[in-house]
């Protein structure tokens, strides 16, 4: 009985790699005779802004200002939720109590539980409101609404794995501060910020993964809209210009697609290129995380 209880658990270790790969080698299926045809250019294909797949005449498979559009909203919520990320789990592990520690803890959860359609319409409606009477925007479905959106879906991820790994700096090491005599303050900032520094980093690497991951949310709250947003100059980005990431794409697209079409096929191969980017940023995490085991 117990091989048989051992064997089912590592077979359901396996399973977890098999399944990574059986969908990393689907997509790649649907998308090969596309990418593999010999007549298809990745680098035009990466480096082109014309996104034209349905057009009868001339179709332009360009994704440049899908990724540009994906990557600002991405780096403008990661520079909304990391702050408040990495601030609540400070809090919730040095300076609040144990009640208001769990009360804590249960609504960070609920945020964590709320559904990705949900946050769209949140960002559809009442935020779309917000930001066109607050910028006097022409429209409120924009880099910074999907930014907010994708903020507050990012935190609690941030939030559990920064607490996790502020608590798992040795109490040895919160002693020998106050034993010197350090604000609590003090400490965080020269002793528990540094001694988690690696645990921390993994918690925004996976809170990125997050955010080029999401799909619903994104399609109902940028404005999907093909544009590039970056100018070169400060801030860098328009956070006010409606943009279409590669995982709305896809959403929106597929269903409206002939099966083995071309249209089909360049969805398959935006979704190894979104694939790739996903994989990077979750191995650099969990090698973050190997290197804090090892430590």
């Amino acid at each position: 009985m117990e091989k048989v209880i051992e064997f089912v658990i590592r077979l359901c270790g396996i399973s977890a790699v098999i399944f990574v790969f059986a969908i990393f080698g689907f997509v790649f299926w649907e998308g090969k005779g596309l990418l593999l045809g010999g007549e298809f250019d990745f680098w035009k294909f990466l480096t082109t802004k014309e996104w034209y797949p349905a057009s009868e005449t001339n179709p332009r498979f360009g994704v440049f200002a899908l990724i540009t559009g994906t990557a600002s909203v991405t780096i403008l919520s990661m520079a909304i939720a990391v702050p408040f990320g990495l601030g609540a789990a400070i809090f919730i592990s040095e300076f609040c109590g144990p009640r208001l520690r769990e009360g804590l803890k249960i609504i960070i959860e609920l945020l964590a539980a709320i559904p990705s359609v949900v946050w769209g319409f949140i960002g559809l409606t009442i935020m779309n409101e917000l930001i066109m009477k607050l910028f006097d925007a022409p429209i409120g479905l924009n880099v910074l609404n999907g930014a907010i959106i994708l903020a507050l879906m990012s935190v609690p991820i941030i939030v559990s794995i920064s607490e996790d790994a502020l608590k798992a700096v040795p109490d040895s090491y919160r002693e020998a501060a106050t034993g010197l005599g350090v604000t609590r303050w003090q400490m965080v900032y020269r002793v528990l910020l540094p001694a988690a520094k690696n645990g921390l980093l993994a918690a925004v690497l996976l809170g990125i993964g997050r955010a080029v991951g999401e799909t619903m949310a994104v399609l109902m709250a940028t404005g999907h809209a093909v544009n590039i947003p970056f100018d070169g100059e400060f801030p860098f980005f328009h956070t006010l210009d409606s943009v279409r990431t590669l995982t709305a794409t896809i959403a929106a697209e597929l269903g409206e697609t002939a099966r083995g079409s071309e249209h089909y096929q360049i969805l398959f191969v935006v979704g190894i290129l979104l694939f790739s980017i996903t994989f990077a940023v979750n191995l650099t995490a969990d090698l973050v995380v190997k290197g804090i085991k090892s430590k």
